[in-house]
């Protein structure tokens, strides 16, 4: 079994009011958690990193959890969800794509849906900024809910580091006015199927 070796977690919240329009009763609070951890295949190409994947398990959980504190939302209060990764430059795209099970999974599991999670991921230097792309967690076709969170660790990823994330938001934009399936349709099953 790989070993994760985590250098520090970063939180980030953010609560959004208006974005131009009329000012909200209740602000969209969003947020993301990301882990910055020793890449142990920098430099080098390994045939299988399903040991890798696996190991990533128990920090999935653990960023789901630090991001659901620190959202201070009950889970049942959370609309979107979407996952990221940024791979040190003496790394590869398919180390960070280890996060994909992994991340999903801890936030379906903590959160107790099954909706799709989006993902981005990039290779990058520390400081570079990373856009993680949220979804409904009930359907990816609920419109209101394309959004994202952008988030930057000005120390990482340094060039054999990953940086793991995992966002959450307790809505739609803001000011979603595009029509389309709304959330409780969504949450209903309503929709395309996928």
């Amino acid at each position: 079994m790989v070993e994760i070796q985590c250098r520090k977690i970063a939180v980030f919240v953010e609560d959004i009011w208006h974005d131009g329009g009329t000012p909200a009763e209740r602000p969209l609070r969003k947020g993301a958690a990301a882990a910055i951890v020793a890449n142990p295949y920098a430099g080098q190409y390994a045939e299988d990193l399903t040991d890798w994947m696996k190991a990533l398990d128990d920090l999935g959980a653990t960023l789901a959890r630090r991001l659901l504190d620190a959202l201070e939302l009950e889970g049942s209060a959370i609309e979107s969800f979407g996952k990221g990764t940024i791979v040190g430059v003496n790394g590869e795209i398919e180390v960070g794509a280890a996060w994909h099970a992994p991340g999903g999974a801890a936030l379906k599991k903590l959160l107790g849906v099954r909706g799709f999670v989006s993902a981005g991921q990039i290779i990058g230097n520390a400081g570079e900024r990373l856009h993680i792309p949220l979804v409904s967690v009930h359907s990816p076709w609920v419109r209101s809910h394309f959004d994202g969170v952008d988030i930057s660790v000005a120390d990482a990823p340094r060039p054999n580091e990953v940086l793991f994330a995992l966002a959450m938001s307790s809505g739609g934009r803001i000011h979603a006015r595009l029509g389309g399936l709304t959330f409780a349709e969504g949450k209903r099953g309503e929709g395309p199927k996928f």
